[in-house]
């Protein structure tokens, strides 16, 4: 049942973020947890990392048998770092997943424009759509992690906890101390 945009599926409140062929995007509304995006400090894409592994996994079959059917997997395109340049890594086929730097430019408010040109922005996208990429973990605002790669292979992007796209981002293990947050998204 959507309301504003908000539907329960399985344990969780989504934010629907697009609806395409009768196929909708969906991110959880809140931050579930706080987990690395590896289980070691070294340079990992998407593709090979442990959260992507614990998201397609152990969290994807804690669905039900109906719901795991709703499901749609799909081919997420792994680009480069826009702004520095490194590896994204191949293209991935995935059931639940995190945002990529340029969906989250795209659905919450359109900071495309922002993606775009790195001029002034040293390490991050600081405009009119923070507020509304800003999620909470229990009840503070706090950082989630994105899929893409940071500055360089050792980070992710993420969006801190002012809601800024932090494309720089964070280590992929040890620092900063809590892991950041995950917000699944699937189709």
């Amino acid at each position: 049942m959507i309301k504003d945009g908000v539907i329960t599926f399985g344990n969780y409140k989504w934010r629907v973020l697009d609806v395409k062929n009768n196929k909708a995007l969906i991110i959880t509304e809140e931050i579930i947890e706080l987990r690395w995006y590896n289980n070691d400090f070294i340079d990992i894409t998407w593709e090979k990392c442990a959260l992507r592994e614990y998201l397609n996994h152990e969290f994807f079959n804690a669905f039900n048998q109906n719901e795991k059917e709703n499901v749609i997997a799909v081919t997420n395109k792994n680009h480069n770092n826009p702004w520095f340049k490194t590896k994204g890594g191949i293209d991935t086929i995935d059931n639940v997943f995190l945002l990529s730097i340029e969906e989250v430019c795209e659905y919450f408010g359109d900071s495309r424009e922002n993606l775009l040109v790195k001029g002034k922005q040293k390490w991050l996208i600081d405009d009119e759509n923070n507020r509304k990429r800003q999620a909470k973990f229990g009840s503070e605002n706090h950082w989630w992690r994105l899929r893409s790669p940071g500055y360089y292979g050792r980070t992710s992007a993420s969006v801190n906890g002012k809601g800024n796209v932090y494309i720089r981002g964070n280590g992929v293990y040890g620092r900063p101390k809590d892991g950041g947050g995950v917000r699944p998204a699937l189709w």
